[in-house]
């Protein structure tokens, strides 16, 4: 899989420190065992930024904690590459 780059994740997120806080919390939803939503053999901080850089990992509004969905079929097999049927 390519390198995610913090361009591709500042596309959806305002700022650099709103991405450094969303990657981190959502690296400990991982780290507690919430599921990945792109398919990564990586580490959960790298993982986390996939899912940003994915869309999967939507900016909280002033406050709000870090909002998590997982991406539609069509898209979860773009990101992942086509090789896995989504169940």
């Amino acid at each position: 899989m390519a390198r995610v780059t913090i361009e591709d994740c500042l596309d959806k997120v305002p700022s650099r420190f709103a991405l450094v806080h969303m990657a981190a919390h959502r690296a400990r939803q991982l780290l507690k065992g919430a599921r990945p939503f792109v398919d990564s053999d990586n580490k959960a901080v790298v993982t986390s930024l996939r899912e940003i850089a994915a869309g999967a990992v939507l900016a909280a509004i002033e406050g709000e904690e870090t909002e998590s969905r997982p991406l539609p079929p069509e898209e979860a097999a773009e990101t992942s590459g086509g090789s896995e049927t989504p169940s």
